[in-house]
């Protein structure tokens, strides 16, 4: 999940350098925390949040066929 999340923001941002995500694990969901730098937090959000929105999409459509729930965080 980290790593599908950490490619899709790679590919979003001008400086993939800065992309940092982190995952905390539970027994039945986790958490992945997104961090981008300041100037590409728009490029990652997008208009009115749909490019967030996608993410969460593609990101619920993967762990659910693991059987597992995820939540993604964008951090600023």
């Amino acid at each position: 999940m980290k790593e599908l999340i950490e490619f899709m923001a790679r590919a979003l941002v001008d400086s993939p350098d800065d992309v940092n995500v982190t995952e905390i694990v539970g027994e039945q969901s986790s958490v992945i925390e997104l961090r981008v730098a300041r100037e590409d937090l728009g490029k990652v959000i997008g208009k009115q949040g749909r490019t967030a929105r996608a993410m969460r999409t593609i990101l619920s459509a993967a762990s659910t066929k693991l059987k597992k729930r995820a939540v993604l965080d964008i951090i600023e």
